[in-house]
């Protein structure tokens, strides 16, 4: 394949994830001559700037992958059940966020820093890959070390997500209703399922059958991913998925077990080297990761490491990452960087 000179595409590119992919491509160089944009028919005739020039958002059709050496899907299960098969049969390398082909066995879902071997031998036109959920990415990288060292038995997670990771309308809701509640008023709820100002919702996607243990949608799409991304198909995965009113970045409070005894400051090291981590752990200082630490950077932040006084094997931590970024944007184009490389 080409190294330089790449056409390249971004469907969904008017969302909050494509907006941030254009910013990533620009920040890291990525090798691209050509880059087409697509968006919702409202959309269409927009213009974006990515590397220092105007780029118009377009429709999709049937010849609009005609080229393309990687098209990155940022939208809708539907947009990608319909048209990533369009964009494969036009020789492209597709990269999609949707969760359509994350558990498909036949389909690598990838965060580089943890399991990028799997992109070795999908250089070939038409490859697919999926990135996986936002919470679960900053998850991974974060468990990965530590299983390498002491061999993950149980994880239990529990998540503090930002209203970004529900789109504009719900970031546009939080505002609203913060205003409407500072004001004396009370807060109407309308993209999200309870007003979310001063308030936690425990409920992220819906509710699942009897047989799924009353998880939501979003609660088995981290139990699933972290058990493939890792190769733990039978790892005890428990979640607790809750929207708080944030705008920037995903939180999760992690308790893991091991096989082995872990030690807290072996762990603090282990994660400091890995890549993609930074270790913000001082708390007699105060500094502990905190969603102003990774709005619109690239690290997963872990802090709080420390041994699980009720378990002998094991550590409780805390993770915070930009649900945007790291958790899909520049994890799609890291997947491109290392097929490219």
């Amino acid at each position: 394949m080409k190294k330089t000179g790449l056409t390249i595409a971004v469907v969904g590119a008017t969302g909050a994830v494509g907006k941030e992919m254009l910013d990533v491509l620009e920040q890291r160089h990525f090798p691209f001559s050509e880059l087409r944009l697509f968006a919702s028919p409202r959309s269409a005739g927009r213009e974006l700037t990515c590397a220092g020039r105007s780029w118009k958002c377009q429709t999709l059709e049937k010849s609009s992958f005609k080229d393309v050496d990687f098209a990155f899907f940022d939208a809708s299960d539907e947009i990608s059940r319909e048209w990533v098969p369009v964009a494969r049969a036009s020789g492209a390398i597709v990269i999609d966020n949707s969760a359509t082909f994350r558990m498909n066995s036949e389909v690598p879902l990838v965060v580089p820093e943890v399991n990028g071997e799997k992109l070795r031998s999908l250089s070939e036109k038409g490859a697919l890959v999926s990135g996986p959920n936002c919470t679960t990415a900053q998850l991974v990288v974060a468990l990965k070390p530590l299983h390498d060292r002491y061999g993950l038995k149980r994880v239990v997670v529990s998540t503090y997500q930002s209203v970004s990771g529900a789109g504009a309308a719900a970031v546009e809701e939080l505002r609203t209703q913060t205003g409407e509640v500072l004001a004396g008023r009370g807060a109407r709820a309308v993209k999200l399922k309870h007003p979310i100002a001063f308030n936690l919702i425990p409920q992220i996607g819906s509710f699942l059958s009897a047989a799924d243990t009353g998880a939501t949608s979003e609660e088995k799409k981290v139990i699933e991913e972290t058990r493939k991304i890792l190769g733990l198909p039978n790892l005890a995965v428990a979640c607790t998925a809750v929207r708080v009113p944030t705008i920037a970045c995903h939180a999760e409070s992690v308790n893991a077990e091991f096989e082995k005894t872990p030690d807290a400051e072996e762990a603090r090291a282990l994660l400091a080297k890995f890549p993609g981590v930074e270790v913000i752990d001082e708390p007699k200082d105060f500094n502990y990761p905190m969603n102003l630490h990774a709005t619109g950077r690239d690290p997963v932040y872990v802090g709080r490491i420390r041994r699980d006084p009720s378990c002998e094997k094991g550590l409780q931590f805390w993770v915070v990452a930009d649900n945007l970024r790291k958790g899909a944007a520049l994890n799609a184009i890291q997947i491109a960087e290392s097929i490219l490389a």
